[in-house]
């Protein structure tokens, strides 16, 4: 058994360990925006990289933006199945834009069929291109761009036409996605205020949230005894 598989395996153990991690930690995310300083210049700029995108959406090509959404796509597939070991053997996209497809040897895991549905490919290769520069606003306005490029890309790919969704099963994306989504939008702003040291700051107030919260649910429920 190669490494691969064993990989594999182990993923697919935790799919819905982590789908019901992301239920519990809902209440936490959705309440852990307070946490960034909306009135903060970097937080501006990048809410203005965001409209901008917006306004670049309404005159982009219809055939170029579905082509753009459908490589990120199939290189988001490709990444995730390259980082758990599995050989990428093509990537094609359908002549007439309908879809594309990403193949690769070995059986695969649910984190690589779902991962265009919340990791932001293009808003990742930025930071890592940009890592070792000082960040300014013109940093955080592309940035707050690419955020915008993943919100409305996932949304448009959440449909009951998209192939992969049955794969992983609706109910796990139900349970999954919302949450997964909302993680990665709280540590790209955590990351736009603060760099790495803002990522860490924003996991541990999300875990001080979840025990905040679990500890009132508790103490309701003894209440009701």
């Amino acid at each position: 058994m190669n490494i691969s598989s064993v990989l594999d395996r182990f993923i697919n153990l935790l799919k819905w360990p982590i789908a019901i991690y992301m239920v519990v930690c809902l209440p936490a995310l959705f309440s852990s925006f307070k946490y960034f300083e909306l009135t903060n210049l970097k937080t501006i700029t990048l809410i203005c990289g965001l409209i901008c995108f917006i306004f670049a959406k309404t005159m982009m090509d219809a055939s170029v933006k579905t082509s753009m959404q459908i490589i990120a796509h199939e290189f988001t597939h490709a990444f995730f199945a390259f980082i758990t070991f599995h050989k990428v053997k093509h990537i094609r996209l359908n002549p007439d834009e309908s879809g594309g497809e990403m193949g690769f040897i070995g059986d695969g895991n649910w984190l690589i069929v779902i991962a265009p549905y919340f990791f932001p490919i293009f808003v990742i290769v930025f930071i890592l291109i940009t890592f070792l520069f000082k960040q300014n606003i013109i940093f955080n306005g592309i940035l707050g761009y690419f955020v915008g490029y993943h919100i409305d890309t996932v949304a448009s790919q959440i449909h009951e036409k998209q192939t992969d969704l049955p794969k992983v099963g609706y109910p796990f994306c139900f349970c999954f996605l919302p949450g997964a989504n909302l993680w990665i939008i709280g540590l790209i702003l955590a990351y736009n205020a603060a760099g790495l040291k803002g990522i860490s700051s924003y996991y541990s107030f999300i875990n001080h949230l979840n025990v905040l919260y679990f500890n009132q649910l508790t103490v309701l429920i003894k209440s009701l005894y």
